[in-house]
């Protein structure tokens, strides 16, 4: 394999590929990070898995800021990330999302609320009891509000994929940072200007 075909680690918020994850994000919303928990979610070449096991999924909740948890179910973990994964690029693209997610979405919500604890006092809040639980309720929310969606970004990195809440004033964040996609996307324009001047 090439050197330009080899899996190459997405340097934000983390400190390598084996799932030691900072505790900075930089999505702008839990669920969001969560979705880019797979670094080249586009190129499959370059695919990494950022969290590889259940212990690094509790220390990236902890990260995250979603509490203590006991040790999740990997497979629900990602079964979500695959419905919210589609859901938002349904999202950015401006299209239906697929029914599957969807419906993998909804039974995700309502199992979270189904397993949820709730304390006797107010505000009246259920205290879901996992890490995938407490995503869903935190997807529901988000993808629930009208104010939040139309700023969901996708970024603009060849093969990255990675979503993001765009908080600019002129609404024109187009990279999952700028010292990662975006430097590459300088490095490459510059390259193409260096190479036009031959």
């Amino acid at each position: 394999m090439s050197d330009e075909r080899k899996p190459m680690a997405k340097t934000t918020g983390m400190t390598g590929t084996t799932g030691n994850i900072e505790p900075s994000h930089i999505a702008g919303h839990p669920v969001l990070d969560f979705v880019n928990t797979v670094a080249w979610r586009t190129d499959d070449s370059r695919r990494v898995e950022r969290v590889p096991n259940a212990a690094a999924w509790t220390r990236w909740a902890a990260a995250a800021g979603l509490g203590a948890t006991p040790l999740p179910d990997e497979a629900s973990l990602h079964s979500l990330r695959e419905a919210l994964t589609a859901a938002l690029d349904a999202l950015v693209d401006g299209t239906v999302p697929p029914a599957h997610a969807w419906d993998a979405l909804r039974q995700a919500a309502l199992a979270a609320r189904e397993d949820a604890a709730l304390p006797r006092s107010f505000p009246l809040r259920p205290v879901p009891a996992t890490i995938a639980g407490k995503l869903a309720l935190l997807a529901e929310e988000l993808l629930g509000d009208a104010s939040a969606l139309p700023r969901v970004r996708r970024c603009a990195g060849p093969g990255c994929g990675w979503f993001f809440l765009d908080r600019s004033r002129n609404g024109a964040r187009r990279w999952c940072s700028s010292g990662d996609c975006g430097n590459r996307d300088r490095a490459r324009r510059h390259y193409a200007r260096t190479r036009q001047g031959t």
